[in-house]
């Protein structure tokens, strides 16, 4: 498993890892970008879900027997981007209507349905990593604790 931990100090904060292409991997990054969110104080929901969504994509549908998928994680600014990489460029992912009785086919609609702004970019071949971009509310300053006037004396003892 490859880890690259941030920098102190650093103003992008970035995780990945190498996963094999199962569904115990495609768990293990769900469980791994929970914790690296919860480390940088960052919302579990929805980009838990997206990961998951992602990472059993890869492990599904790009899958190829000796070739691991990445998850990249990095947080630029208020925005997080979720990348997955896998090895099979030639399977372009897609949405399409679900079928209301399928048990599957969801997966990019909540991708869709979640993340501000996904996609896809082809890698070298043979790769291809799925994105997807959630932006969150910037943390608002405390208010500051500036003395202020209270009543006087004079006003608490009814103005004698």
């Amino acid at each position: 498993m490859n880890q690259k931990l941030p920098r102190p100090g650093s103003p992008l904060r970035h995780f990945d890892v190498l996963l094999s292409p199962t569904p115990r991997g495609a768990r293990l990054a769900r469980l791994l970008a929970t914790e690296q969110l919860r480390t940088w104080g960052l919302p579990l929901d929805p980009a838990r879900l997206v990961v998951a969504e992602l990472a059993n994509n890869a492990a599904t549908h790009g899958r190829v027997p000796g070739r691991n998928f990445q998850l990249l994680l990095y947080v630029v600014g208020q925005t997080l981007r979720i990348e997955v990489t896998d090895t099979r460029g030639d399977r372009l992912p897609h949405r399409h209507p679900a079928d209301p009785a399928a048990e599957s086919g969801r997966g990019l609609a909540l991708v869709a349905a979640l993340a501000d702004r996904w996609g896809v970019t082809h890698g070298l071949p043979p790769r291809k990593t799925v994105w997807a971009e959630l932006t969150f509310a910037a943390p608002q300053p405390p208010e500051s604790e500036r003395p202020r006037s209270g009543p006087t004396r004079q006003q608490l003892s009814g103005g004698r």
